[in-house]
């Protein structure tokens, strides 16, 4: 292997922005933080310390000669094969050129910088064994924006072992990686950034390959743009309510503590808090006795929502901020155990569950926006067009929320269920995982534009019913769509006005935080 590793040991948490990884403690928000706005990483005092003592045992166990899977033995069905002990150096290398077969377009830079934070993070909690001049270099590459081309299709999410080997070609100085926007081969790549690539020792070819850090900070992305998703879709569920005119007594406490299904009274509080400060927190303001469920039941949807969110984030935490290796090194014993913390069925049973969750969400937002154009039931001028029936209105837009809504559910279909595929018989279950995060990036954009369509008509709704006090959440949204996009008069194209709204409105962080602080309070 040509070239060392020059060993500069991370800045410790000198840096007041920095994110700094203990292996314990990473976010959702953190994951997102290093992400999407290039935050940096440093490591806490007592990583490399930790990984010193665990590589100890791993060079214990290579100099008594242990059969160990991985370590002194072949992997997968190759298990039962003793490896020659000059050899482990080399078989770490071909670890990670063996494995490195995943295929299709890169995936966005953000998705790896996620991946190699949840990596990075996993090993500092220690159990991989992995020589820790390994981790300064994973995490120089992140402060440097070297960025390994990791292919989107690969995992089967027991471990994400075909990806994140295309990680570990990197760190050796093969493979291709992306700097400033271009692509280079990875000892190039190294070279701008000031950085050598890795001699690999026993163990780390494995090491870099292991666990799920594709499906752990994918995931952790999918989540923090989920949890926002659904603070848009209370605030443009409240903007439908003012331009309804909806009835808010289903949001009674009272009421909702006679049934107190997962989620609901969270949802419910938020809707009214957004209201507050508008004509419709008093139910007597409300045009009718009963609305239909997409607007009654709202609360009940997002609640649901909620309550897919935990249950994934809960399975997500220990994946951020576990060890995922096979096998594991338990220093205070001395011993490496064979481990099943690869598998992650937890994690897409949640991202499953977060993607059905998403589909409930995004039918009664297409069902909402209907239910303004209809002015039998709206009470508003026909597909909210001033003019009447001898225009269009919104009336084409309810196709564009269909075909979103279709395009959403077809997402949605669980990964976790699929068929299994076994290495001989040995390896014969998978979870998918990573795919259950990736999609849920696709359903997430598709429901933006959906809750666009819907902000659209529900101001447009607003303007004609003119209600005398709006809310603070549905007025300062009104507020946002009418500086961009004027109020529909004569016919137009509007596709394009619905990604702007998506873009620059339900995209904006200005806007997602203000409503943030309606619906929560500061943060």
């Amino acid at each position: 292997m040509t070239g060392t590793f020059p060993a500069p040991t991370p800045p410790v948490a000198a840096d007041a922005d920095a994110v700094v990884l203990d292996g314990r403690a990473l976010t959702c928000e953190e994951v997102a933080a290093v992400a999407l706005r290039g935050a940096r990483i440093v490591l806490a005092e007592e990583v490399l310390p930790r990984l010193a003592r665990d590589r100890a045992v791993v060079d214990d166990v290579v100099d008594r000669e242990v059969p160990t899977y991985g370590l002194t033995t072949g992997l997968g069905s190759r298990s039962s094969y003793a490896l020659p002990r000059a050899e482990l150096g080399e078989f770490s290398v071909r670890t990670v050129r063996g494995r490195a077969n995943a295929v299709g377009d890169p995936l966005p830079v953000p998705a790896v910088r996620a991946a190699l934070l949840a990596r990075v993070n996993g090993i500092a909690g220690g159990g991989s064994g992995v020589r820790p001049e390994i981790v300064p270099l994973l995490v120089s590459m992140l402060n440097s924006r070297v960025h390994p081309v990791i292919p989107e299709v690969g995992s089967i999410g027991a471990s994400d072992l075909c990806q994140m080997a295309h990680v570990g070609l990197v760190v050796i100085g093969e493979g291709r990686a992306e700097v400033s926007g271009e692509v280079l081969d990875g000892a190039e790549a190294l070279r701008r950034a000031g950085l050598a690539p890795a001699e690999l020792g026993p163990k780390d070819g494995h090491v870099l390959c292991s666990a799920s850090p594709l499906a752990a900070g994918v995931g952790a992305l999918a989540l923090h743009e989920a949890a926002a998703a659904l603070t848009l879709a209370q605030a443009v569920t409240a903007l439908t309510f003012e331009g309804f005119r909806a009835n808010t007594s289903p949001l009674d406490t009272r009421v909702l503590g006679l049934r107190p299904a997962p989620g609901q009274a969270r949802a419910a509080g938020e809707l009214l808090a957004l209201l507050d400060g508008g004509e419709l927190t008093d139910p007597r303001h409300a045009r009718r006795v009963q609305d239909p469920v997409s607007l009654r039941c709202a609360a009940q949807v997002h609640g649901a929502l909620h309550a897919a969110l935990d249950f994934a984030l809960a399975a997500l935490e220990p994946e951020l901020n576990g060890c995922g290796d096979n096998p594991v090194v338990l220093a205070d014993t001395g011993e490496i155990l064979s481990s099943g913390n690869f598998h992650t069925p937890a994690l897409a049973l949640g991202f499953d569950t977060v993607a059905l969750a998403l589909t409930q969400t995004a039918a009664i937002s297409a069902e909402r926006m209907r239910r303004l154009l209809n002015p039998a039931v709206s009470g508003l001028p026909a597909n909210l067009s001033p003019y009447g029936p001898e225009r269009s209105g919104f009336a084409p837009l309810a196709k564009t929320a269909q075909a979103l809504v279709a395009e959403i559910r077809a997402l949605s279909a669980p990964v976790c269920t699929d068929p299994r595929h076994g290495a001989d018989a040995v390896e014969d279950d998978s979870t998918n995982a990573a795919l259950g995060a990736r999609r849920l990036t696709t359903m997430l954009v598709r429901l933006r534009q959906l809750l666009a369509v819907e902000a659209l008509a529900a101001a447009q709704a607003v303007d004609l019913a003119a209600p005398g006090t709006m809310g603070r959440g549905p007025g300062l949204l009104h507020r946002a769509i009418r500086e961009l996009v004027p109020r529909l008069d004569d016919d137009r194209p509007c596709g394009a006005d619905v990604d702007l709204v998506s873009r620059d409105v339900l995209g904006s962080d200005v806007v997602r935080s203000a409503l943030h602080a309606l619906v929560e309070g500061p943060s």
